[in-house]
């Protein structure tokens, strides 16, 4: 008996009103990601990616179709249900790294797991080993300005781990890298999703980031145009824009990490 997918989409559909007018930004998708699978999703500016993660994120709601995660059909869930799922199930990696400044490394990878109520010391070691386990052990006591870029990245890495996920939703993780220092990043997930069983849906317009993925799903329009498999013909790259994708959506991932800044208390 075949494993049932972590992630179905059936008919999915966002719309956001413009003013007077309506924008699809994403069109009747329909895609399954089986558990430990690493999925990237590609196209230019407009064309839907950041808006179906934000979707498989529990950070915006459907207007149109079903997403499944985990068993949760995350459009017709509650808002509880919804923050639940992001506490329990995910892991976010983003772009520009979203480190509370006036906090160290361990004290930000130790953040969701104060929301979740683990008791100081337990939150502690947890982050210790995990930047121990990322290479950073000997910068656990460093605030974010005194670390290097892929430094940051890393530590954003464990903080997404702290709550053992079972799925990572990483937003053009190496758009602030060097290509050097994203590489190392890229291998460093791939082996996360490799050793610890993990599911990844990774957004980028590079295709040198994609083809470190299983699959590349190719969006335009808001739909899926192709799916690439491994030895498959690679497209012509498509050459994105610099922004995010729609800006309610943006809003909403900036908003998340506005909250938890308002509430880390430290005991």
């Amino acid at each position: 008996m075949s494993t049932p997918p972590l992630i179905r989409t059936l008919g999915l559909a966002r719309r956001y009103a413009m003013g007077k007018t309506f924008v699809d930004a994403l069109r009747g998708v329909d895609l399954t990601v089986a558990p430990g699978e690493f999925v990237a999703l590609v196209g230019p500016s407009g064309s839907g990616k950041s808006t179906l993660l934000h979707l498989i994120g529990g950070l915006v709601r459907p207007t149109g179709g079903e997403v499944w995660v985990n068993g949760l059909e995350l459009g017709r869930s509650s808002d509880a249900e919804l923050v639940a799922y992001r506490r329990d199930t995910l892991g976010f990696i983003f772009q520009s790294f979203n480190l509370l400044p006036i906090k160290t490394a361990w004290e930000n990878v130790a953040v969701p797991l104060m929301l979740a109520g683990t008791p100081l010391a337990e939150r502690r070691a947890r982050a210790h080993e995990l930047l121990e386990q990322l290479g950073l052990g000997r910068r656990a006591n460093h605030r974010p300005a005194e670390l290097s870029g892929g430094e940051q990245q890393r530590v954003a890495i464990a903080r997404a781990l702290a709550n053992r996920p079972r799925l990572l939703l990483a937003d053009e993780p190496t758009g602030n890298l060097d290509s050097r220092t994203g590489g190392e990043i890229l291998d460093l997930l791939q082996r996360l999703v490799r050793e610890e069983g993990l599911t990844m849906l990774l957004v980028t317009h590079d295709m040198g980031v994609a083809r470190h993925a299983e699959r590349i799903v190719h969006l335009r329009d808001g739909e899926i145009q192709s799916i690439e498999e491994p030895g498959a013909p690679t497209p012509e790259p498509e050459r994105d824009q610099e922004a995010s994708e729609l800006d309610p959506a943006a809003s909403n991932m900036r908003s998340l990490t506005g909250r938890l800044s308002n509430r880390v208390r430290w005991g």
